[in-house]
């Protein structure tokens, strides 16, 4: 809505495509089928982005499997779907949408990080799959927007920490969080865009949180 509201014509993409506003134009597509991701980014060739933002992700499973407290708890299928959603799919979007993205004007391709993806910011260990699936994505974000530099000069790759939003995502942890440090989705949308506003192709590979400081790798 944030982009609506700037007069942004807007592509989302969903498993079932419904978007609650007529003016968004919505379209099916399967984080895990890379299929889908590429018949998408066909459909947008004639069209292509100013704009890229992956705002999917993880971290508690369909079947209420949660974040693991210790390594005693890593269980490799857990494990492994936590990748394929948080590191796997966005890498492939990027595969697909990256391309798109014209060399004669800025770009930006931006997919949600989160704090804890930090190694050199981690003080608590724990949450294993999500930690280090969010790490991996930083790093690959690091790699695209490396490549991109050699022939998109006015691009810029980021990933985003949005903060505690008050989600789906979030709404098992939201007990113990200090007060002000909820926000509503409305609000994390703004702060974000308000950030990606503020990008030059010298922030390209970095990771920023929602007030727009830089988060360590």
């Amino acid at each position: 809505m944030a982009l609506l509201d700037r007069g942004v014509e807007v592509w989302a993409g969903s498993r079932s495509g419904a978007m609650s506003d007529r003016r968004i134009r919505g379209f099916r597509f399967d984080l895990t089928d890379e299929s889908s991701i590429a018949a998408v980014a066909a459909d947008m060739a004639d069209q292509p982005p100013d704009l890229v933002i992956v705002a999917s992700g993880v971290l508690t499973l369909a079947d209420g499997t949660g974040p693991e407290r210790s390594f005693r708890q890593i269980d490799a299928k857990a494990m492994e779907e936590v990748f394929r959603l948080n590191t796997i799919g966005p890498a492939m979007v990027a595969k697909h949408m990256l391309p798109l993205l014209q060399r004669d004007r800025r770009g930006v391709f931006a997919a949600l990080s989160a704090r804890v993806g930090s190694i050199s910011d981690n003080g608590l260990g724990g949450w294993h799959s999500y930690r280090a699936s969010k790490a991996a994505l930083n790093m690959l974000i690091k790699n695209f927007a490396i490549e991109m530099s050699r022939t998109h000069s006015n691009a810029a790759v980021v990933g985003l920490h949005p903060g505690t939003v008050d989600t789906a995502l979030s709404e098992p942890f939201q007990s113990n969080l200090p007060k002000g440090q909820l926000s509503e989705p409305a609000v994390a949308a703004d702060n974000l865009l308000t950030v990606i506003d503020g990008l030059a192709p010298a922030d390209s590979g970095k990771i920023f949180d929602w007030k727009g400081e830089e988060i360590p790798v």
